[in-house]
C-alpha cells in the first residue's frame, strides 16, 4: 500500500485533458468507464422493475469483468511460482494494479494551478480546473472555482484515497479494484436522469453503502488533521454537524462540510448548496490550506490501514 502511495507521488495519472493519448486509454479506470458505457445498452428494458433488476447485473457484470481476473491472476502467481520468484513478481504486479486506484499527484498538480491562477486573478487560467467537480465553469469567479476545486479535492479524497487504501486494508489487491469498479460504476450510471434511472439505481446505492462508513470516518480524520495543522477543528467539527446533509450525497457531504470549516471559508455549488461560514475570504492559499488536510488525513489513514492489515495478517490470516 504504501508503495503504491509512493508510486502515485512519483509518476501520478495520465490528464484527462488529453483523452486520445494511449496512455489516458489505457489507464484501469478509463477502460472500466469504457466498457461500462459498452454494455449498458445490453441491459435496458421498458419494464423498470426488469431494468432496475437488469442494473444490478449490470454492476455485478462490470465488478467481476476486473476484480475476478486480479484475483485468480494474483492467486495463480502465488500458488505456481516458486516463491523466491512469486514474492517479486507478486508483489510489483500488486503495487501496480493499487497505484492505479489511487490518485494524488495530479490532483495535487491541477490544485496548484488553480490556486496559482486564482491569486493571479487569471479567471481564464482559473477556470481550466473547475472541472475537477464536474461543473460549468462558463458564469464562475475566482471564489466559486476555488470552492469547485477544494469541493472536489474533499470528495475525491474519498473516492480515490481512503476507500480504495481500507478497501485493500481489508480484502486485498482484489478489494482495492472491487471498489475501483463500484465507484466508476457510479460516476458512469448512478444518476437519476431517465437514461439512468433504473438501470443506475443498484450501483449509486452501492456507492452509497461501501462509502458510508468511510466518509462519516473521513470527516473525523480530517478534523484531526486541521488539529494537527492548527487548523479550526473546533469549526471543522460544527460545520461537518451542522451541513453535511446539505449536498444531494448521503455521504460527501461530510467531508467537504468538513473542509470548508478547517479552513473558515464558504464552498459554495450555486444553485445547489451552500457549506460552511465565509469567515475568511476564498484564495490560492485556501486551496493549498486544503492540501495540506488532504496529505495529513492521508497520512493518519494510512496507519489505520497499517493497524487493520496486521491484526488481520497476525489474528486471521496467520499463514
Amino acid at each position: 500500500m504504501v508503495s503504491a502511495l509512493v508510486l502515485d507521488l512519483v509518476l501520478g495519472d495520465p490528464s484527462p485533458n488529453n483523452p486520445d493519448r494511449w496512455i489516458f486509454k489505457l489507464h484501469p479506470t478509463v477502460l472500466m468507464g469504457n466498457f461500462i458505457a459498452k454494455i449498458e445498452p445490453y441491459f435496458k428494458n421498458p419494464d423498470s422493475k426488469i431494468e432496475k433488476l437488469l442494473g444490478i447485473l449490470l454492476a455485478l457484470t462490470a465488478i467481476c469483468m476486473f476484480a475476478v481476473p486480479v484475483f485468480l491472476a494474483l492467486w495463480a502467481i502465488y500458488t505456481y511460482i516458486p516463491f523466491y520468484l512469486n514474492i517479486i513478481i507478486y508483489s510489483v504486479i500488486a503495487i501496480i494494479l493499487v497505484k492505479f486506484t489511487i490518485c494524488i499527484k495530479l490532483e495535487t498538480d491541477w490544485a496548484k494551478a488553480a490556486a496559482k491562477a486564482i491569486d493571479a486573478k487569471d479567471l481564464n487560467e482559473a477556470k481550466k480546473y473547475s472541472h475537477f467537480s464536474r461543473r460549468d465553469s462558463t458564469n464562475l469567479n475566482g471564489a466559486q472555482i476555488g470552492s469547485a476545486v477544494i469541493e472536489s479535492m474533499a470528495e475525491n479524497l474519498i473516492d480515490f484515497k481512503l476507500s480504495p487504501m481500507a478497501s485493500f486494508a481489508l480484502f486485498g489487491v482484489t478489494g482495492a479494484i472491487a471498489f475501483r469498479a463500484i465507484n466508476t460504476l457510479d460516476g458512469m450510471v448512478g444518476f437519476k436522469d431517465p437514461k439512468h434511472i433504473n438501470t443506475g439505481w443498484f450501483s449509486a446505492n452501492l456507492d452509497t453503502v461501501v462509502n458510508y462508513i468511510p466518509t462519516r470516518l473521513t470527516a473525523m480524520f480530517m478534523i484531526a488533521a486541521a488539529a494537527i495543522l492548527c487548523k479550526d477543528a473546533k469549526n471543522a467539527w460544527k460545520v461537518a454537524y451542522r451541513d453535511h446533509r446539505k449536498t444531494p450525497s448521503r455521504n460527501h457531504g461530510w467531508p467537504m462540510a468538513a473542509m470548508a470549516g478547517a479552513l473558515r471559508v464558504q464552498l459554495e455549488k450555486p444553485g445547489q448548496y451552500v457549506l460552511g461560514d465565509s469567515l475568511e475570504p476564498m484564495t490560492g492559499n485556501k486551496i493549498l490550506g486544503a492540501l495540506r488536510i488532504r496529505d495529513v488525513t492521508v497520512v493518519l489513514w494510512g496507519l489505520m490501514c497499517v493497524g487493520i492489515i496486521l491484526v488481520i495478517r497476525l489474528y486471521f490470516l496467520p499463514f
